[in-house]
């Protein structure tokens, strides 16, 4: 039998609805996987979907247990200053994606996409 060990990462999203009163209706924001459990070296792939077009004003977050969230990219896919090459973001109108290449195990989190395209600023958290 073989002594192997498999380290597995998971991550997970749960909703969290927008916060802040305004004149007419919010953004909604959507993401999937709801939860992905890899392992590390694997390539991840999360989804967030705007209910209207943001023009490209997504921002992802990581927040690890016990820490605040950490900005990771905004403005779609440009990496806030320290996030590694290995996170990318993609997307334009209403479809977005955060994937994550060669994962590490240091990676384990909850990571949420948010709009800043207009007021109240909206978010989907989570995936972990």
């Amino acid at each position: 039998m073989s002594s192997r060990h498999r380290n597995d990462i998971l991550m997970v999203p749960a909703a969290v609805p927008g916060a802040g009163l305004t004149s007419r209706m919010s953004i909604v924001m959507t993401q999937n996987p709801e939860s992905v459990t890899v392992s590390p070296g694997d390539t991840v792939t999360m989804y967030c979907k705007a209910s209207e077009n943001i023009y490209s004003y997504l921002a992802w977050y990581q927040q690890k247990t016990g820490e605040p969230p950490q900005l990771l990219i905004y403005g779609t896919s440009t990496r806030h200053t320290g996030t590694p090459a290995r996170f990318s973001g993609s997307g334009s109108g209403t479809d977005y994606t955060l994937t994550i290449t060669g994962i590490l195990t240091e990676d384990a989190a909850v990571y949420s996409c948010q709009q800043h395209y207009d007021n109240p600023l909206t978010h989907y958290p989570r995936t972990q």
